[in-house]
């Protein structure tokens, strides 16, 4: 490969990657923060319906003050299969012969019942306010809630497209890309710059133009012809390529971002769970950048997206009695997406040339983006099934796992440095 012969003079790590890595890091961070952030604004607190007798501070001493509170629970809400106070349906009438059954439960009709007419009561003892009490999005309205999120995570995709416009404004552009965009001297002066960060100035000064146009000569001839979006998917193995890593990008985020919106639904204890998915992240991401020196990038996709899905399906079929198994099978989850993600990320770069690769992962991180987005919205299919979407969460990993199986490894191959390179594999 042309371009690591200059990068090894000029040090290809040293302190000027590793800055550039640092800010990526933090503006990272600060992004997806953003994202794990509807788990407190958009939590669904415990409710139940309004009802005077409960909650009208109008009510007389002598209408409420003789039964408990649990009493007049019970003959104002019916209870659902759990034997658990219902939470979008009221009595029409006050069930006073409930008191007397012993413990027991007699069917109530559905005449005898109706939805909840004048709001819900909330329980605040965890969140005081959240987007679902302040618009009431429960009930009928509950999937307003994952419309909101949709909404929110969309902004994510408007992101990757404009931030490709905006990027050059914060980081050093890319050497490698200024030679293969016909701007020779100025990848010279970022290759002068890296080398002088890493302690290389001599190395530095020694690179010439003549030494970069000798050594990338093939890839300069080759990258003479201008390419448009249109143009990538009219060769074959670079379409192949194309397509297939935005599926598995598409199924991926879609999960995952599935996954980290909605932990709410796998605990009780949301706020241990984050804590759990933060601590594990980082020697999660440690693993899976040392998987990548001892295992295939295919293989390890594989493996870690095979590993995510059945910890997703697993937590969806342990009971909701045992709280600690269902934290740590879904905290494995969130290990394992997180090394599958970084395994992804370096194959994924791996695979296009340098002239065309910011526009493939641009197009793959917008696949990416839409799998995010549209995550929230299959929260509705709860209506039909609490399970389903935890089922589609857990098995499209599965399948984005054996998509990985129909790309080409690249582990110890050289980048490829222009289309001709993907082609003539």
């Amino acid at each position: 490969m042309a371009f690591q012969e200059l990068l090894n003079q000029v040090g290809s790590l040293g302190r000027f990657q590793i800055l550039q890595m640092t800010f990526l890091l933090i503006c990272s961070s600060l992004i997806y923060s953003h994202f794990l952030v509807e788990n407190f604004t958009a939590a669904i607190p415990s409710h139940r319906c309004w009802v005077p007798i409960l909650d009208n501070d109008t009510v007389s001493d002598n209408d409420s003050g003789i039964l408990s509170h649990d009493a007049h629970l019970r003959i104002s809400i019916p209870l659902d299969s759990n034997l658990r106070p219902e939470k979008c349906r009221r009595f029409i009438r006050l069930q006073w012969h409930l008191l007397h059954l012993n413990g027991s439960f007699s069917n109530v009709t559905v005449p005898d019942t109706e939805p909840c007419m004048e709001g819900w009561v909330y329980d605040r003892s965890t969140f005081i306010s959240t987007t679902v009490t302040e618009w009431d999005l429960v009930c009928a309205s509950q999937s307003m809630n994952s419309v909101a999120k949709f909404a929110f995570v969309i902004g994510g995709l408007i992101g990757h497209i404009l931030g490709g416009y905006l990027s050059d404004r914060w980081l050093s552009e890319s050497a490698r890309w200024l030679i293969m965009t016909n701007k020779p001297q100025k990848g010279l002066e970022e290759l002068r710059k890296a080398a002088h960060m890493n302690g290389m100035r001599s190395s530095g000064d020694r690179l010439t133009m003549e030494v970069v146009r000798t050594t990338m000569k093939n890839e300069l001839e080759a990258a003479r012809t201008k390419l448009s979006p249109r143009d990538l998917y009219r060769m074959p193995n670079l379409r192949k390529r194309i397509c297939l890593m935005s599926l598995v990008r598409f199924v991926m985020w879609l999960s995952i971002t599935g996954l980290m919106v909605h932990l709410q639904h796998l605990s009780n204890n949301i706020f241990l769970l984050q804590c759990l998915f933060g601590i594990v992240s980082i020697p999660a991401n440690v693993a899976g950048n040392c998987l990548l020196n001892y295992m295939d990038r295919r293989i390890g996709q594989l493996l870690l997206m095979f590993l995510y899905g059945f910890s997703i399906l697993a937590t969806l079929f342990i009971p909701q009695e045992m709280q600690t198994l269902r934290i740590i099978s879904a905290t494995l989850g969130g290990a394992f997406c997180s090394a599958a993600s970084t395994v992804n990320f370096v194959h994924a770069n791996e695979l296009y040339p340098t002239m065309i690769r910011a526009t493939a992962l641009g197009i793959i991180s917008v696949a990416g983006s839409i799998g995010a987005a549209l995550a929230p919205l299959f929260m509705i299919l709860t209506t039909y099934s609490a399970s389903l979407p935890w089922i589609i969460y857990g098995v499209l990993p599965i399948l984005g796992g054996l998509l990985v199986l129909l790309l080409p490894e690249t582990r110890n191959q050289s980048l490829p440095d222009s289309i001709e390179d993907v082609e003539n594999e």
